[in-house]
């Protein structure tokens, strides 16, 4: 294992996967033979839904075993749990820690301040990024981590903590702690991927995303393109559907000789302009993309819904795209 473990952050708009590609790059990291850590902060329970396990508690639980022999381990960090046990590792209040949970103060301060509330969440990823294995294990104890991250809107200001605490902690252990996240966020080892479709909202939302985090150092990784719609006419028969002379006299004989009703020439023709549209629109979306710097990786559209051998189908892409 190298000394600090990688760790791979995953945003993007709702509803582009984001949660499905934060998944199938824990397995395609344990693929390769890696311990990895597959973590959520928003208290959805995506994770144990897409692994069809219990819900997730706030403690490492391994849910998966790579093709290559690695393992996925997961954990839901919410806010209250974090702020207890940061409690009890700063200022041993244990008992007492717990007394406020149930008076609701910690509900109540992770609420009115959230930049706490993100660098309670940060810092948890962070302090199993430090920790080392056991005794005869050397390095940490995963070789990588990834978050399922807030959304891409959302992202810059979760990540940089620094700024978030700056009104309400000058000094002390809560500075200290930002400090030091912001240390390991800003690293060489932290790559920040975006999940996007090839849509005009999600695509500008992830240009947006990508200059924000640029502007405060926060190293981007890949731009994955998610459920990439594959062609579906050729290019022989896109030439034909421009062609009225042949949709009028020729399709309709060729239907009939395919022993297919002639008179559904007219449904056939609008669904094959209709895809034509939608490719076209798909590709100026990618031409944008392609314009930032990041480097790009594509998810194909799956045929199904989202399962073990699907992730494990996306996993593959991801590592033939270089993202693992």
């Amino acid at each position: 294992m190298s000394s600090t473990p990688t760790l791979h952050i995953v945003t993007g708009k709702g509803g582009t996967g984001k949660t499905t590609v934060a998944a199938a790059l824990a397995m395609a990291l344990a693929g390769r033979g890696q311990k990895v850590l597959l973590c959520e902060v928003e208290g959805r329970q995506g994770i144990a839904q897409l692994f069809d396990v219990a819900p997730l508690p706030y403690e490492e639980r391994r849910i998966a075993t790579g093709l290559g022999g690695g393992e996925v381990y997961a954990l839901a960090i919410d806010p209250e749990s974090a702020l207890l046990e940061y409690l009890e590792m700063f200022y041993r209040l244990g008992r007492a820690g717990k007394a406020l949970d149930r008076f609701g103060i910690i509900d109540f301060a992770t609420t009115i301040a959230p930049g706490v509330r993100d660098v309670l969440l940060t810092g948890k990823v962070y302090e199993i990024a430090r920790r080392q294995g056991a005794k005869n294990e050397a390095g940490p104890t995963y070789d990588a981590i990834i978050m399922d991250a807030p959304p891409t809107g959302r992202i810059t200001r979760f990540l940089n903590v620094n700024s978030e605490v700056a009104g309400l902690a000058k000094v002390g252990p809560i500075r200290r702690q930002a400090d030091s996240i912001m240390q390991l966020l800003r690293s060489d080892a932290t790559r920040v991927h975006l999940v996007t479709v090839l849509e005009e909202m999600p695509v500008q939302e992830t240009l947006d995303g990508v200059a924000e985090l640029t502007g405060e150092r926060l190293p981007v990784g890949h731009v994955i393109v998610n459920l990439v719609r594959p062609a579906l006419v050729t290019a022989a028969t896109a030439t034909a559907l421009d062609d009225d002379d042949f949709l009028d006299a020729r399709l309709p004989e060729l239907l009939a000789g395919a022993r297919l009703d002639p008179s559904s020439a007219d449904v056939l023709v609008a669904g094959g302009r209709g895809h034509l549209v939608r490719q076209a629109l798909q590709q100026g979306q990618r031409e944008l993309l392609e314009q930032a710097d990041p480097p790009m990786a594509e998810l194909p559209l799956l045929d199904a819904s989202v399962d073990a051998g699907a992730l494990l189908q996306l996993a593959e892409h991801l590592r033939s795209e270089g993202v693992a």
